[in-house]
């Protein structure tokens, strides 16, 4: 269960399908540059070079041997060489840009030469990595600008009127050029951070796009990953309810039948009935019918709730109307999604309005609903002391697992001091 109140968690979690946001703490001037991104920019272009003249000769030179029995050994060694700087690129912009890009799945091995040849020839990973040299070059080129051109540019015309006016020995009339260095060199400077920031968020995306793993291949991990966790989670949701039924229902099954057979003797006394005790015995079967059925009734509400038979527009208000904390909603429920999505949102906003009751030691809160042109989206909202996180363990972070078992996202916004805003997105057919 999510919980409120901890320090926040930093930026993205990913491969939960989680997203977190955080207010002004994070951002910084407009003339400020991180260290890792001038590095990046400043140093990058050596590497820029080298990694770009390689790809393009490995382009030439392919084209020019391909009619030769040596061109497609030579390209498939290339693409491999490719595949191995992809990744020292990929390691500097995480280490430099913190931007961290997940790996590629790593080449397949078949047995054989011809074999091992083929599979470099076709292996997307290697292609995509001689794509991204080549466009790294121009960025790498314009990285150097930014980082090292514009600061000396903007330094030398700034000081232009007195590094003249040293240089030469006969007094120099202030003119026209001393009046526009000054200002253009100001501005140069100025927009350097700017362009600095702006050339690493396009390493940044350009490193995600070709660096990773394929979309098709990033969709088809995050799949498996939670079909593990829905396996797992229902694995151990049948468990508790065998035991749940097992030590619980049945033995109060058990004590009912012992009851009604105790009271059934008490009726067939050969003296005649007992009336005190068969009504006690009476009054403790009741209680004990009572009981199971109230457990029977929360078992079957975890299995699916008897609320969703008439949809999300009759379970959810019945939902905020058991919540301790007054809860708003509103409702926007154009089509009805899937059974399966209409479960996931249930259980999904029961668990975000038990834990703003418990956590969030929030006053009021809101819930909206809606489904519309094949997407549905559930929001919580609460006015409480924030600093919701997902984390390892936590309920945030399994409450997203269970969303991407449905191709579902989970997105938290919880700065300290509230308020805390938790929307969750998914398609309504599956």
């Amino acid at each position: 269960m999510p919980e409120h109140g901890g320090e926040p968690a930093p930026g993205d979690t990913g491969g939960t399908g989680t997203r977190t946001g955080t207010p002004a703490a994070g951002r910084r001037s407009r003339l400020s540059v991180d260290g890792g991104e001038w590095l990046f920019a400043a140093a990058g272009l050596p590497l820029a070079l080298l990694c770009g003249g390689y790809a393009i000769a490995v382009l030439y030179a392919g084209v020019l041997l391909s009619l030769t029995v040596l061109g497609l050994p030579f390209v498939a060694a290339a693409l491999l060489g490719a595949r191995g700087l992809g990744a020292l690129h990929r390691r500097l912009v995480g280490r430099l840009l913190g931007h961290r890009v997940e790996a590629p799945a790593a080449p397949p091995r078949p047995t054989g030469p011809v074999a091992r040849g083929r599979a470099a020839l076709t292996d997307p990973v290697g292609w995509r990595s001689l794509l991204y040299l080549v466009l790294r070059l121009p960025l790498g080129v314009l990285g150097f600008v930014a980082a090292v051109a514009l600061p000396l540019g903007g330094g030398w015309l700034t000081g232009f009127p007195f590094w003249v006016r040293l240089l030469e020995p006969e007094p120099r009339p202030f003119g026209w050029t001393d009046a526009v260095s000054v200002p253009l060199g100001l501005l140069l400077l100025a927009a350097a951070p700017g362009a600095i920031r702006a050339l690493s968020g396009a390493n940044r995306r350009l490193a995600g796009l070709l660096l990773g793993p394929a979309p098709v291949h990033q969709r088809v991990r995050r799949l498996e990953t939670a079909r593990a966790v829905l396996l797992a989670e229902n694995t151990d949701r049948l468990h508790r309810l065998e035991r749940d039924l097992h030590d619980g229902t049945q033995a109060r099954l058990v004590a009912l039948a012992i009851t009604l057979s105790l009271a059934d003797d008490a009726l067939a006394s050969a003296a005649g009935p007992d009336l005190e005790r068969t009504r006690g015995l009476v009054e403790r079967a009741r209680g004990q019918t009572d009981t199971t059925l109230a457990e029977l009734r929360g078992l079957t509400r975890g299995i699916r709730p008897v609320a969703l038979d008439g949809g999300l527009a009759q379970a959810l208000p019945g939902l905020t109307a058991t919540s301790p904390v007054p809860v708003a909603v509103h409702l926007d429920l154009r089509e009805r999604p899937e059974p399966a999505i209409e479960r996931a949102v249930y259980f999904c906003a029961a668990e975000l309005l038990t834990n703003v009751a418990r956590h969030s030691g929030a006053r009021s809160a809101e819930l909206g609903a809606s489904a519309s042109d094949g997407r549905v989206r559930l929001t919580v909202r609460d006015d409480g002391r924030g600093g919701a996180a997902p984390g390892a363990g936590t309920g945030l972070a399994g409450l997203a697992e269970r969303l991407a078992a449905v191709d579902g996202v989970l997105t938290v916004d919880s700065p300290p001091g509230g308020p805390t805003t938790i929307t969750a997105e998914l398609p309504a057919r599956l």
